[in-house]
């Protein structure tokens, strides 16, 4: 054996920068329990906030609420008094809108302002109450006649009556269309002796019956003197 070799010692100490090797363990260890903290933390901030906006809701503040004391056993002891009592967040009054606080209406004072509008206003005028002329127009359409044909029976009336509700003649003819006699005209109602409507449909429908149009019966006067 040569004398320049040097034997290994049977027993060595521990290296210098042993507890190094150690650190990574130590940093993971305490990461993962950091990591524990921060995450029940986050669920205790996240589950306050849904209180506050929902706290109307019995249900899902008893679920919450039942949330928050479980997550508090994974708390050191010194944060568990921090946490909110959940009897108390479920008896938190719900809060109203603008809208809801508003009262309703008085009664009294709703129909003082409907009694205030100004009531609708219709007028509604007699058809007897116009000029036996006016009445004449309006009513040839509902015998069929144009309006083409008032002229002729504007002339046929002028010359029996004058558009006189009460002309008589002593031959016994009455009225606006000088029915002979005058009670015929109790067909188209019984006011006839007064009213000019009824009066005036009789004599169209008379007109109608007979000559076929105003223009006709008009001819027939011309040519007789009488229609």
């Amino acid at each position: 054996m040569s004398d320049n070799h040097c034997p290994a010692p049977k027993h060595r100490g521990a290296p210098r920068h042993a507890h190094l090797a150690q650190a990574p363990k130590r940093v993971a260890r305490n990461t993962l329990v950091l990591s524990s903290i921060a995450l029940t933390v986050t669920g205790v901030s996240v589950g306050a906030g849904m209180l506050g906006k929902g706290a109307g809701a019995s249900g899902v503040s008893a679920d919450i609420g039942g949330s928050l004391v479980a997550n508090s056993s994974t708390l050191p002891s010194s944060d568990s008094s921090a946490l909110p009592d959940s009897a108390a967040l479920a008896d938190r009054a719900p809060e109203l809108s603008r809208g809801d606080a508003r009262p309703a209406a008085d009664p009294a004072k709703l129909a003082g302002v409907l009694d205030d509008r100004p009531a609708a206003i219709t007028e509604t005028r007699s058809l007897s109450d116009s000029d036996p002329h006016d009445i004449a127009k309006a009513l040839l359409p509902e015998f069929g006649f144009s309006s083409g044909e008032y002229g002729c029976l504007e002339s046929l009336w002028n010359r029996e009556s004058g558009w006189n509700t009460h002309a008589a003649n002593p031959s016994g003819a009455y009225g606006i269309p000088q029915a002979l006699p005058g009670s015929k005209m109790a067909s188209a109602g019984a006011d006839w002796q007064n009213d000019p409507v009824t009066q005036i449909k009789w004599g169209l429908g008379y007109i109608q019956d007979r000559y076929g149009s105003p223009c006709g019966a008009w001819g027939h006067s011309q040519a007789t003197g009488w229609y």
